[in-house]
């Protein structure tokens, strides 16, 4: 079941949302294996707290860096469903279809999006915000992301400063935010 799971994500990723393929930035597919219900209800904001990224290069060697530092801290592989990095591009980690590694509790139900930097103070840039936005659309478009799904930031469901004050105020104000999540509690 995975391995027609990951050629259906595959798919997706090179023909509909504009999402580099993780074959493509990484050199190898993911080696998650569980599958995500679909169509996910909840979608999380975080940030990687790593440097930013500007061009294609910076933005794939952080990835790469970011995947590589997370396999050897035990994950099975980047945890992140997406990052968007500053050059307006998404880069394809889990995907829509497999369960990542984004944030304890939630991973089996949701879809993890990473902006690529450190927004306690700044904002992505806003080639970036579109990006991510319009992978929302695109998600919903292609019955990835439900009609009804819940957009929070990471801060709102974990003991952490992700994806930063700044990201978070930001995204507030973008459609499908959810303030309060003890309605995803179950």
């Amino acid at each position: 079941m995975a391995e027609s799971s990951s050629t259906i994500i595959t798919f997706i990723a090179d023909s509909s949302c504009n999402v580099v393929p993780i074959t493509e930035w990484a050199g190898t597919p993911t080696l998650r294996q569980d599958v995500l219900p679909n169509p996910v209800d909840l979608v999380v904001i975080i940030h990687t707290v790593t440097h930013e990224c500007s061009t294609d290069e910076e933005c794939e060697n952080v990835a790469r860096s970011i995947r590589k530092f997370l396999m050897q801290q035990g994950q099975t592989d980047v945890g992140y469903s997406f990052l968007v990095g500053g050059n307006g591009k998404v880069y394809e980690g889990a995907g829509w279809g497999l369960v990542g590694a984004h944030t304890m509790t939630y991973n089996a139900r949701s879809i993890g999006i990473a902006f690529i930097g450190d927004f306690r103070e700044v904002l992505p840039t806003p080639a970036a915000m579109k990006a991510a936005q319009d992978l929302l659309i695109c998600g919903v478009q292609n019955k990835h992301l439900s009609e009804e799904y819940h957009l929070v930031g990471h801060m709102q469901l974990r003991k952490t400063l992700s994806p930063g004050p700044a990201l978070q105020n930001v995204i507030q104000t973008w459609p499908h935010w959810l303030a309060d999540t003890s309605v995803l509690q179950k």
